[in-house]
């Protein structure tokens, strides 16, 4: 019992140290853009709601920014324009935290019964991780809504899906009714054979899309004839928050960026992920699938701003998971932890700034680009379950599956938790 105690203590101290020291980073390192996204949120509703303006109308005081979500976002976003401002960022700062620790639950889970960890440690660990993770401070600091998405699609494809529910794919549904990007996971869900969570997902997103135009028909007329195809209301294609493959190419050139290169960059991506989705999804590995699709996502959209990377964060958390599956000691385990240690550095680094004014030449080109070049490596080399398995993964005497090691003889659609096998069945 003592040293049960001993290791309670010691733990708490070291979360709170490691709290400490993020937030001292974070006094350093984080950018304060008062809650601007969300205030374009905030003030398009009340336009909309009590000043009987059209909400796609809206531009914030000074900028052309305005709304630019499906008009399903903005039903439900509708409580906020009821809510004083403040009351608002509390709603906003609280539900990213909440979905974040729930999916940091679900992937970190495995690791930390594998690895003998406390699961509260582990998950308060991850979190302080997390709040120095650029893309994650940058969500907060905005107001964004990237850490709600991802949680509706996470609890397709890490609960429902591997227990073959009839309701997988309703999260990815209105993921893409509130914001058209997440429709790739219904992409994702067609080229990988889920026909029944695809379908489900695509009438959810459709069901959701008509509701808010039964509701909202000038709003929604506006939206899908005007607003989606307004570019200038989202900003710069060449600005160095752009992390997709759009802004390499409008980096490049600026004043004329190639649209065919773009295409042709895009067009292999996406091969690239469709083989490499569909090799997980062979192996039951819905977390690696999730992890894929995302850099994906980041990867082939037009607009990808720095804060929009969250999505990068379960490959950051399978690097770990896959290696700590790894044989202790081992150069795979050396290789994949340095791998998630060297990608999380550079993602809480801000290094893409320092190319903010001056992106030309050789070291324009690399730097600035940064955070792609790390979307492109998880696409092209996060490990898969049977990759891992093939690494020297060792059966007991007994010959049940040890931890990280795939149970090749259960269908994939019995597998539960976030597509990892339980240690014992």
């Amino acid at each position: 019992m003592m040293q049960g105690a001993a290791r309670t203590a010691g733990q708490v101290a070291s979360v709170v140290g490691l709290a400490v020291a993020v937030a001292l980073f974070l006094s350093v390192a984080a950018v304060r853009h008062g809650f601007f996204d969300m205030q374009v949120y905030y003030g398009a509703l009340t336009w909309w709601v009590h000043d009987g303006g059209e909400i796609y109308d809206y531009l914030r005081p000074f900028t052309q920014y305005g709304f630019t979500y499906p008009p399903f976002a903005a039903l439900a976003m509708l409580p906020m324009a009821y809510l004083p401002w403040t009351a608002a960022i509390a709603v906003s700062v609280s539900a990213t935290v909440v979905v974040t620790a729930l999916v940091f639950h679900w992937m970190i889970d495995p690791i930390s019964r594998r690895a003998g960890w406390t699961r509260w440690y582990a998950l308060a660990v991850a979190l302080c991780l997390a709040a120095a993770y650029e893309p994650m401070r940058e969500t907060v600091n905005f107001g964004q809504v990237n850490m709600l998405l991802l949680f509706l699609v996470a609890v397709d494809l890490l609960r429902l899906l591997p227990r073959g529910s009839r309701w997988a794919g309703v999260g990815i549904g209105l993921a893409t009714a509130i914001k058209l990007t997440p429709g790739i996971f219904i992409v994702y869900l067609l080229v990988t054979r889920r026909w029944r969570a695809a379908f489900t997902a695509m009438g959810a997103a459709t069901g959701a899309t008509l509701l808010a135009a039964a509701l909202f028909p000038d709003a929604s007329r506006e939206f899908w004839t005007e607003a989606l195809w307004n570019t200038s209301r989202v900003g710069e294609l060449a600005f160095v928050s752009n992390q997709s493959l759009q802004g390499v190419v409008a980096r490049l050139n600026p004043q004329e960026p190639s649209t065919l290169v773009w295409l042709v960059l895009v067009v292999a991506t996406l091969a690239l992920w469709v083989w490499r989705s569909r090799r997980a999804a062979a192996a039951g590995d819905e977390a690696a699938g999730l992890a894929l699709t995302g850099a994906v996502m980041c990867l082939v959209s037009p607009v990808t701003w720095v804060h929009h990377l969250v999505w990068l964060l379960p490959a950051l958390i399978l690097l770990v998971d896959n290696a700590t599956a790894a044989p202790a000691g081992g150069r795979r385990r050396r290789a994949l932890l340095a791998a998630a240690v060297v990608a999380y550095a550079l993602l809480i680094s801000r290094i893409v700034w320092a190319w903010e004014k001056d992106f030309t030449g050789l070291d324009g080109f690399l730097g600035s680009n940064t955070y792609v070049w790390i979307s492109l490596a998880v696409l092209a080399f996060l490990p898969l379950r049977h990759d891992s398995t093939t690494a020297g993964s060792a059966r007991d005497p007994s010959g049940v599956p040890q931890l990280g090691e795939v149970d090749r003889g259960t269908p994939a659609g019995e597998r539960h938790g976030v597509g990892r096998p339980d240690a014992v069945r």
